[in-house]
């Protein structure tokens, strides 16, 4: 399956947030690492799954509490 990496500004204009809100606010709260984005390399720089992303997004504000568990799994509460 092939995946489409996106950088964060990619990402920024295919979901209309800011990019500041994606790095401080989405990224590692709803945007796990290893899940929705990599660091490819082991470097600095993040590339944002989109396939990952999209799949996730609807079913992340379903519910009304959920705690990011660090298997990549989501405990509703």
């Amino acid at each position: 399956m092939s995946l489409t990496y996106l950088t964060t500004e990619e990402l920024s204009k295919q979901i209309k947030y800011d990019i500041r809100t994606i790095r401080e606010r989405l990224k590692d709260s709803v945007l796990l690492e290893g899940v929705h984005y990599i660091r490819p390399f082991g470097g600095r720089k993040i590339l944002f799954i989109w396939e990952h992303i999209e799949r996730d997004m609807g079913t992340k504000s379903n519910s009304s509490f959920s705690i990011p568990m660090l298997n990549g799994g989501v405990c509703h509460v």
